[in-house]
């Protein structure tokens, strides 16, 4: 029997899955982890502690499974999408913390960049805009304020890429890596964009030469690495991508107009199309599956299921403690209590700009906000307007991305972990008017990851890849009512953030 291992490095967990050739889940394990935030809107991660987390997950794969080494023919990691990437010298030793995608340090980056450079030019060359998300600003802070860091950097090596190459000894970056960093590739030829580079100040060396599509393999690994992870030298190293593609590839996405809402930490809806618009205001990559002719085109909210954690941790000690004295997880509780409430949250509205704001806003001085407030008002009725307040971002992408679709599908895919929430389900369904489907293994990105690796070898071909190795389970048709009651409330949804960004600016600089 032959298998593979898929990788999914995220934000607050890595998870490894030992998947045997028809899509079959042997093991898994899953290590958690804290993003360091040293700052107010700073968020970085030493690769380190990535690096471990892989390792030990895979180790434990192979433990649980006692699948035979030979047996193993691929390991594919996934990654969060790594911002500034990992600054590494001439021997590939880490330099600095890595900026990762919530990171909004670069402020003054984004202005100089907007002052300074030819932004229609940068828009069709990379299909991106300029914010302090992209990372190539990230890398502008690091150039202008670390410049000890800078001088000594040989690469800047997205998550993924540095791991395999760890494992590997190769260089390689994939495309939807290269392409999420914004600013640097060029999205028409598929390559890193010296013009680009050139008007920012950006070395076009700093960029490793190797692109490489996704499903590709970057090397065998090394002896040093095999005894230790239980898998046999040489066993082909997959190149993987930004974990939000992975993951739609992992739902059954390899068609243009197919899109699927990624809900975790943050929030990523995103669809396949072969043309982008950076005016569109959405971020643009090539996808992880056919990748050298469609486009993964995303939007999303930086602070979704961490507006959801930030809410209980600071609002819910009653709900925390009656879980743990029960054995159940609070938020079930919390769902309980917030089913009690009608659709519009009793006229509460929230603005989840917990850390700024992604697309379609593109504001790092925007702030979240409850508007609506009364005595009457309980911790159900705010639990509900944040799962609502998150909800409405995402119709708002959705909205931005319908410009420029080719189609969108009538079905609507939500991976990640606001999936165990029925209630959270309905109200995607109500808000945006698409019948919600997610996926029954519940597995997501490592998953996809998996299927990259199959690809990769041949274990798979393009018809089973495109088949998938999921099932998706519908969850949830909207409600006639509760539309009405929606489509009112959106449109005050998007008048309140044009109408406290004034108020928003001005604490900022408080």
């Amino acid at each position: 029997m032959a298998y593979v291992i898929g990788v999914d490095i995220g934000t607050q967990s890595t998870k490894a899955l030992l998947v045997d050739a028809g899509g079959a889940i042997i093991a898994q394990h899953a290590q958690g982890y804290q993003v360091d935030t040293p700052r107010p809107l700073w968020a970085e991660q030493w690769p380190q502690v990535w690096f471990d987390a892989v390792c030990e997950c895979v180790r434990q794969v192979m433990a649980k499974s006692a699948v035979p080494p030979a047996s193993v023919c691929a390991v594919c990691v996934s990654s969060l999408y790594g911002g500034s990437g990992i600054p590494v010298d001439a021997d590939m030793t880490p330099l600095h913390p890595c900026l990762i995608w919530m990171d909004r340090r670069a402020g003054d980056e984004v202005e100089r960049v907007k002052a300074g450079v030819d932004l229609e030019r940068l828009y069709d060359l990379t299909g991106n805009g300029v914010d302090s998300y992209y990372g190539y600003t990230k890398m502008l802070w690091l150039q202008h304020q670390r410049p000890e860091v800078w001088a000594r950097t040989r690469y800047l090596l997205p998550p993924n890429s540095y791991v395999n190459y760890l494992l590997t000894g190769e260089v390689a970056v994939d495309h939807s890596s290269a392409g999420n960093i914004g600013g640097v590739y060029d999205i028409k030829a598929r390559t890193w964009s010296a013009e680009a580079m050139a008007m920012l100040g950006i070395p076009a060396a700093m960029m490793p030469e190797r692109l490489v599509h996704s499903s590709d393999v970057v090397g065998g690994l090394l002896p040093q690495w095999a005894d230790a992870l239980g898998l046999s030298a040489g066993t082909p190293v997959i190149a993987g991508g930004v974990d939000a593609a992975v993951a739609t590839f992992a739902a059954g996405v390899v068609k243009a107009g197919d899109h699927v809402a990624m809900i975790g930490t943050s929030m990523c809806w995103g669809y396949l199309n072969k043309d982008v618009d950076a005016r569109h205001g959405l971020i643009s990559m090539p996808h992880v599956y056919n990748g050298e002719r469609d486009n993964y085109i995303f939007g999303g909210a930086i602070t979704a299921g961490a507006s959801v954690s930030w809410f209980r941790d600071e609002f819910c000690q009653t709900e925390i403690a009656e879980g743990r004295a029960q054995g159940i997880d609070p938020h079930v509780l919390l769902e309980r209590r917030a089913q009690a409430v009608p659709p519009g949250a009793d006229g509460v509205l929230f603005l989840p700009y917990l850390m700024g704001e992604r697309s379609p806003v593109w504001d790092a001085k925007a702030s979240g906000a409850f508007v609506g407030l009364s005595l009457f008002h309980s911790r159900a009725h705010l639990y509900r307007a944040v799962l609502e307040g998150v909800t409405f971002a995402l119709k708002h992408n959705m909205e931005a991305g319908a410009r420029g679709a080719e189609r969108l599908d009538e079905r609507l895919i939500v991976v990640g972990g606001a999936a165990h929430s029925d209630l959270w389900m309905q109200i995607i369904a109500d808000i945006t008017g698409y019948p919600v489907y997610t996926i029954v293994e519940e597995v997501e990105a490592a998953l996809g990851a998996a299927l990259l690796a199959a690809v990769g070898t041949g274990m798979v071909g393009a018809a089973d890849a495109e088949r998938g190795w999921v099932t998706l389970a519908e969850r949830a048709r909207p409600e006639p009512q509760a539309w009405a009651c929606f489509q009112k409330l959106y449109g005050l949804y998007c008048d309140l953030y044009p109408s406290l960004k004034p108020v928003m600016h001005g604490l900022a600089a408080v």
